[in-house]
């Protein structure tokens, strides 16, 4: 290990305990029903799940299931730490790959993170944008989808390459998404997202 990736892995240790120590006490909090609470660089952000939000989560990870059958390992809104400075990001959609093991501290690793999906909210889309992107890339997550509501339109990230993807595809709602020249060999139909 080089001095600069020994200093790389301890300032992840050291954000992993300062995420660890924050989400603890947010676990103390009164953290309203039906809000999503996760930690992008360093900031807490909080924000409230719709309807609207929860229909789109859902379609996606039906059409995992569909495809990879009920025990794909997919998940909504569980913490993940990404790399960049203090990302304890929650994902409306995470799907790890086959084998996928928890850590020792019971945390998913985002080493097995293959796709992740995010449903813009009014709030929280210069993340889902900018620094979530970021840290996506730079995990190297194969896979980046986001769907927004507002604007009727998924955009779909793909090869990620030093915290950016190098291959971007938009599709307006009522097209197909195709994902068959990634890993996950997977068609996703937007003809009933909702559109906000």
């Amino acid at each position: 290990m080089t001095v600069l990736e020994d200093r790389i892995a301890m300032a992840q240790s050291d954000d992993t305990y300062w995420l660890d120590d924050m989400f603890e006490r947010l676990e103390k909090m009164p953290v309203p029903e039906g809000y999503k609470v996760e930690i992008v660089e360093g900031t807490i952000y909080m924000s409230p799940q719709r309807d609207i939000h929860w229909d789109t989560i859902r379609r996606i990870v039906r059409a995992l299931e569909d495809t990879f059958g009920m025990d794909v390992k997919a998940f909504s809104d569980v913490r993940i730490d990404f790399p960049g400075r203090k990302n304890g990001l929650a994902p409306d959609v995470a799907k790890l790959r086959d084998g996928a093991e928890k850590t020792s501290e019971g945390r998913w690793r985002h080493e097995d993170v293959e796709f992740i999906a995010e449903v813009i909210s009014a709030d929280t889309a210069k993340n889902d944008y900018g620094p979530k992107k970021t840290a996506y890339a730079l995990a190297e997550v194969p896979v980046y989808l986001i769907a927004d509501p507002y604007t009727g339109k998924c955009r779909l990230f793909t090869q990620p390459k030093e915290g950016d993807y190098m291959s971007v595809t938009s599709v307006t709602y009522g097209g197909d998404v195709d994902m068959t020249t990634t890993h996950l060999g997977l068609v996703l139909k937007t003809d009933k997202f909702p559109r906000d």
